[in-house]
C-alpha cells in the first residue's frame, strides 16, 4: 500500500466529504455492483434509511411544481449522517449490552456506508469482521468503503482476503475486476478476474454482463483514469 510507484491518482490523497459524489459518479457501475446484488450485507437497513426521503416525496408528488423542486435538491452529506445516526440508534443501544455482536456491528457499518459516511462505516465493518473474519460480505462492503476513499490497495487486500475465505465468490471476483480496471487502470488484471469468475461460477446469473465487461475493458485498454482526482 505503501508503494506509490503502482498507485494511481486516486490513492494520492483521501476524498473530501464533498468529493464523495464525484467518485460516486465516477465509479457509478462499481457502486451499483458493490453495493447492491454482490455485497451480501444486510440490505435492511439500507432501505430503513432510504425510507426517510418518502414522506417528502409523497408530498411533493402532489404538486407538480413542488415536485420539480424536489427532484432538484440533493440531500448534503450533513443530511445523510443525520438520516444515519437517527437509524442507527436503536442499533447502538442494543450494541451496549451486547459490544461483541458481530452481526449489529455489521448493521451499523451498512447504515454508514449507504450515506456515504464512509470514515464512520470503516471502523463498524472492522469491528465485525474482528470478530468474524469469515462474513465475506462485509469485508466486499468495507472494501467499497476503502475504494471510495481513494485506497485502492486497501480494497484489493480485502477482497483478496475474502477469496481465502471463498476462492469461488462471485461477488468478491466482481470486484477485484472492477477496482483492477477503475482504480489501478489494469485491464490484463481485471479480465483475469472476471474469466476466473466464470470458470468457476458457469451457471452465473450475470453472466451476460461480466462477458460486457469484459469486451468494454479490452475495447478502452490504454486509456488513462481521468476525473476522479479533486
Amino acid at each position: 500500500m505503501d508503494n506509490e510507484t503502482n498507485q494511481p491518482r486516486v490513492t494520492n490523497s483521501l476524498w473530501k466529504p464533498g468529493q464523495t459524489y464525484t467518485m460516486a459518479a465516477v465509479c457509478l457501475l462499481i457502486g451499483l455492483v458493490i453495493g447492491y446484488f454482490l455485497r451480501g450485507s444486510a440490505r435492511q437497513p439500507v432501505m430503513a434509511v432510504a425510507s426517510e426521503a418518502a414522506p417528502a416525496m409523497g408530498q411533493a408528488s402532489q404538486d407538480p411544481h413542488a415536485a420539480m423542486g424536489q427532484q432538484q435538491k440533493m440531500p448534503t452529506l450533513d443530511d445523510m449522517k443525520r438520516m444515519a445516526d437517527k437509524q442507527t440508534a436503536p442499533l447502538l443501544e442494543q450494541l451496549k449490552k451486547d459490544p461483541n455482536n458481530a452481526d449489529l456491528l455489521n448493521q451499523v457499518g451498512t447504515m454508514y456506508r449507504a450515506t456515504h459516511q464512509f470514515k464512520t462505516a470503516i471502523d463498524y465493518y472492522q469491528k465485525s469482521l474482528a470478530i468474524n473474519p469469515k462474513n465475506v460480505g462485509a469485508r466486499t462492503d468495507l472494501a467499497s468503503c476503502l475504494y471510495y476513499l481513494g485506497d485502492v490497495d486497501g480494497a484489493l487486500a480485502q477482497l483478496n482476503k475474502s477469496l481465502t475465505y471463498d476462492p469461488k465468490h462471485a461477488g468478491t471476483l466482481m470486484n477485484i475486476g472492477i477496482i483492477k480496471w477503475k482504480g489501478k487502470n489494469d485491464v490484463d488484471g481485471a479480465v483475469a478476474a472476471w474469466e476466473k469468475l466464470l470458470k468457476l461460477n458457469p451457471d452465473f446469473e450475470n453472466k451476460e454482463m461480466i462477458e460486457h465487461l469484459i469486451d468494454e475493458a479490452r475495447q478502452n485498454k490504454g486509456q488513462t483514469i481521468t476525473g476522479v482526482q479533486g
